[in-house]
């Protein structure tokens, strides 16, 4: 009896043992596993690679923003380049809008990508998913964080505004977002994200100062997303979107919080005297008013006619009003490609940047660069000093054209 007892627990250790010998094992393969793929059946899903945040200027006190307008992305080698020469057309794809992409990323070395909307055309997408990967595939490869708003065109495809959003968002390396976050504002949320606002794709970023510098925690630029629609029809008259009440009231509100945000910051004898910290804004159709720029002086070629909403819904007026916004950055008109000033805000289009977009045969696609610069105290890089654009062509040298300054700080 008693050698069968001990027999027993002898297989009771045994057994215990190669329980926590299991247990181990699997925690060890749960540990190493997740993090990099999850297996569902037969399929891989990756989870989002994130970039290095938040976004910041470099040492050189500088921070460069390459804006990307209208991609117009199809399905890759089959889909067929608009409006070049006769003698580029038998190869020419959406290949030449990564090679493009590649091509800037490259050669500009850009802090932050910013897509401003119609980054897919839809009607020649089979599956927006598929198209979204190969479209932003150079930026996602490069490790730099992005963002992109909706145009008027990513939608009609296989995916609704809401869903490409959310899609966007989860990409690697963007910070894109489907709408501001709850830590935003003290508005009606859903699963964290503010409910009481039109379309999708409106959200601020913040960009803070360079490692080392006393407003190394401290934002001292913002960008601005704004969704602009798509199509509305107006007693019974079909129009373009427009930026609605509910978006330029959370505009007003997260740009009074941010400025006072950084003015509570600006406590360093180094720092430039309390002004108003610039801001940055993004979105894809036009205003009404810029349509007055053809009869003002501009930085650029005016070769379309503005494509904007019948309603004016007022975002003039309120970006006087908020006083931060600067500059604002603008797609959709492809042959468009200038800065001009409106009220003291500077309005800039980023030219067509895609090749199954439409353009005009023998004018080179392009894109958009903007470059802000900070000021140099006695020891330290201090707040934005200044903010510059040019373009690159995609021609053989990509040849720089139209630099020009935006904005230079003006002591109070």
């Amino acid at each position: 009896m008693k050698e069968l007892m001990e027999s027993s627990e002898t297989g009771k250790w045994k057994h215990s043992f190669l329980y926590l010998v299991s247990i181990s094992l699997v925690l060890h393969l749960l540990h190493n596993l997740i993090p990099h793929r999850l297996l569902l059946g037969n399929d891989i899903v990756r989870v989002k690679k994130n970039p290095d945040l938040p976004l910041r200027f470099r040492y050189d006190g500088t921070f460069k923003i390459l804006q990307v307008a209208d991609m117009h992305y199809g399905n890759g080698m089959i889909t067929r380049c608009r409006d070049v020469l006769e003698s580029e057309f038998q190869y020419c794809s959406d290949l030449n809008t990564t090679r493009f992409l590649k091509r800037m990323l490259e050669v500009e070395k850009p802090d932050f990508i910013a897509f401003t909307g119609d980054n897919i055309f839809g009607p020649s997408t089979t599956d927006a998913a598929e198209s979204l990967f190969k479209a932003f595939g150079p930026v996602m490869e490069s490790g730099l964080p992005w963002a992109a708003i909706l145009g008027n065109h990513d939608q009609e495809s296989t995916m609704n505004r809401e869903e490409l959003m959310s899609f966007i968002s989860l990409m690697d390396y963007s910070v894109s977002r489907v709408n501001p976050s709850a830590e935003d504002l003290s508005s009606p949320v859903k699963g964290g994200t503010v409910t009481n606002i039109d379309g999708f794709g409106n959200y601020n970023l913040r960009v803070y100062g360079a490692s080392g510098s006393h407003l190394a925690n401290s934002s001292i630029l913002d960008l601005f997303f704004l969704d602009s629609g798509d199509r509305e029809v107006i007693q019974g008259v079909r129009t373009y979107g427009w930026i609605k009440e509910s978006q330029l009231s959370w505009l007003r509100s997260i740009s009074h919080e941010s400025q006072g945000q950084k003015q509570n910051s600006d406590q360093s004898a180094d720092a430039f005297p309390t002004a108003t910290s610039p801001a940055l804004a993004f979105f894809h159709i036009p205003i009404p008013e810029v349509r007055q720029l053809y009869y003002n002086k501009i930085v650029g070629q005016f070769q379309d006619a503005v494509a904007c909403s019948s309603v004016n819904s007022g975002v003039l007026q309120t970006l006087i009003s908020i006083g931060d916004v600067q500059a604002v950055f603008m797609g959709h008109d492809h042959k468009n490609d200038f800065c001009g000033n409106l009220d003291g805000i500077w309005f800039c289009y980023g030219g067509g940047f895609g090749y199954h977009g439409y353009g005009k045969a023998g004018w080179p696609r392009r894109a958009r660069v903007i470059l802000a610069e900070l000021g140099k105290g006695d020891k330290s890089w201090i707040g934005v000093k200044r903010i510059k654009t040019w373009k690159r062509l995609d021609d053989e040298k990509l040849s720089k054209i139209d630099e020009q300054v935006l904005w230079v700080h003006q002591p109070s």
